[in-house]
C-alpha cells in the first residue's frame, strides 16, 4: 500500500505552480534566468514563502540563505525528514531543473494540510542556496556549507564575475538569515526529486528513476600563458596562448572517451568557460583561461583523466614554448545513496504500478552533499531528450506526477504517516 495513496496529491496543482514560478525570470524561448542572489531569485523565494505560509509551514532562513519550512510531527523529538532542491537556475535554464523538487515537496505539504494528516516525525521543505554555481562558483554552496564541506566564511566572501560579493548580495535581496546552517545536519533522512538531465529513462519508457549513487567529479582551471603578437606579424616564433589552448580543449573530449572502465562506461568531459586576453581582434592572445569538468563512475579512471590532462598540457607547453597550469578547482567523490531509502523508493514505484529502473547520477545535486552526513536518496523524472541547462528543457505533467507520487510515498513512509 502506498503511504500517500489516500492523500489529495495533485499533479495539476504541482504543474500550475511550476508554470507560475517559471514566470519569474522568464526568457523569450520558454526558459528561465533566475540565477542565485539576483532580484529574480529573491522574487522566487518570496513566492515560495507565501505558498508555504498559506499551508501553515514555519519558515527559518540560515546565514547562507537556505530556506527551511517546518511542519511539526506528532513526535517533535524525532529527527526531521527533509525534502528539497533549489529554485536558482542557469542564465539560460529551463523550468524544471531543481524547481520540480522544491515544488513537489510543497505539494506534499499542501496535501497533508488539506487532509489534516500527521506524520510521526517533523517534515522539512528546503530550498538550498546556489545549487547551480552559475553566478557564484562552485555549485551546491548552501548544502555544501550546511554539511561542513565548504567553509561558510569562504562562501560569503565569494565574488561573481562582476565583483559582487555573495554575502552582500544575499543581504541586498533580503534573504540573509540568522539561523545556524549546521542545524540542518541533524536530519533523519533527506529525499530529492529531480529531472534526469539525460535520455535514459525516456528512451527506456520508464516512469521514474531510482538513483543509487553519484559519479565522482573533478573540476580544473587551466591557464595558458604565452605572449601577445600583432595579427600582422609572422607566424614563426609566435607564442599564441589560444593556439596552445585549442588542442588541449579538444583533448578533454578525447580523454573522456578514452577513459573506458571495466563495465564499458566512458568518462565525461566539458569545457564550459573560456576567457581570452586581451580579447582584441588583431592581437594573438597572450593568456587564455578555461574550465574543465571531468566525471566518471570509476574513481580510478577519473584520476587517470586528470593525470592525462596534465600530461597533454605539459607536452603542448613544451612544443609551443608557453606555460600551462592545470589547477584543481573542486572535487566530489563517488557517493552512494542510502540503501534502505533506495529500496523504499523502489517499493513506492512498484506499489504505484510505475515502471522504474536503477540509475546513477553523473550530475552534482544538493542530495550528493547531504548524503555524506545524512541518509539520502534521489528520485528522477524523465526529461525530453535529456536536454537541460537549456531553455528547451521539458517534461510532461504525467512524469512530474509520477515523480511526485513516488517522492511522497517514500518520504511519508520514512516520516511515519499517521493513519486515521
Amino acid at each position: 500500500m502506498s503511504a500517500g495513496r489516500n492523500l489529495p496529491l495533485s499533479g495539476e496543482r504541482l504543474w500550475s505552480s511550476l508554470m507560475e514560478m517559471a514566470r519569474i525570470g522568464a526568457l523569450p524561448n520558454g526558459g528561465c534566468d533566475r540565477q542565485a542572489l539576483t532580484d529574480e531569485d529573491g522574487e522566487g523565494r518570496r513566492l515560495l514563502q507565501r505558498w508555504g505560509e498559506e499551508v501553515g509551514l514555519a519558515l527559518t532562513v540560515d546565514r547562507l540563505g537556505n530556506m527551511v519550512f517546518r511542519r511539526e510531527g506528532r513526535d517533535p523529538s524525532r529527527p526531521p525528514v527533509a525534502i528539497g532542491s533549489h529554485l536558482d537556475t542557469q542564465p539560460t535554464g529551463g523550468k524544471f531543473d531543481g524547481v520540480l523538487g522544491v515544488l513537489a515537496g510543497l505539494e506534499i505539504m499542501r496535501a497533508l494540510h488539506e487532509a489534516g494528516a500527521e506524520t510521526e516525525a517533523p517534515l522539512l521543505l528546503v530550498n538550498w542556496t546556489n545549487e547551480e554555481g552559475a553566478r557564484f562558483a562552485p555549485p551546491m554552496m548552501g548544502s555544501g556549507a550546511v554539511m561542513g564541506i565548504l567553509p561558510e566564511a569562504e562562501i560569503l566572501a565569494k565574488r561573481d564575475g562582476g565583483g559582487a560579493v555573495f554575502g552582500e548580495e544575499l543581504r541586498r535581496i533580503g534573504w540573509a538569515g540568522e539561523a545556524d546552517p549546521a542545524a540542518l545536519r541533524n536530519l533523519g533522512a533527506y529525499l530529492e526529486l529531480h529531472i534526469e538531465q539525460g535520455p535514459v529513462l525516456e528512451d527506456g519508457g520508464f516512469d521514474v528513476g531510482v538513483v543509487t549513487h553519484a559519479l565522482a567529479q573533478s573540476w580544473f582551471e587551466v591557464t595558458t600563458e604565452g605572449a601577445e603578437s600583432h595579427g600582422g606579424s609572422r607566424m614563426a616564433g609566435r607564442r599564441d596562448a589560444l593556439m596552445a589552448a585549442a588542442p588541449l580543449v579538444s583533448a578533454v573530449e578525447e580523454i573522456a572517451l578514452a577513459a573506458v572502465s571495466a563495465d564499458g562506461e566512458a568518462g565525461r568531459g566539458t569545457v564550459g568557460q573560456l576567457d581570452v586576453h586581451p580579447g582584441s581582434r588583431n592581437v594573438s592572445p597572450g593568456r587564455v583561461r578555461f574550465s574543465v569538468d571531468m566525471r566518471h563512475g570509476d574513481p580510478g579512471r577519473l584520476d587517470w583523466m586528470g593525470r592525462e590532462l596534465a600530461a597533454r598540457a605539459a607536452a603542448i607547453a613544451a612544443g609551443r614554448k608557453v606555460r600551462i597550469e592545470v589547477a584543481p578547482f573542486w572535487h566530489s567523490p563517488p557517493t552512494p545513496f542510502d540503501s534502505a531509502l533506495v529500496q523504499r523508493v523502489r517499493d513506492a514505484a512498484a506499489a504505484r504500478g510505475l515502471r522504474a529502473r536503477d540509475i546513477p547520477t553523473g550530475i552534482g545535486h544538493d542530495a550528493v552533499y547531504v548524503a555524506r552526513r545524512v541518509p539520502s536518496v534521489m528520485v528522477f523524472a524523465p526529461c525530453h531528450g535529456g536536454v537541460s541547462h537549456n531553455e528547451a528543457e521539458s517534461i510532461t505533467p504525467d512524469w512530474a506526477t509520477a515523480g511526485l507520487q513516488v517522492l511522497a510515498d517514500a518520504a511519508l513512509a520514512t516520516a511515519g504517516l499517521v493513519r486515521g
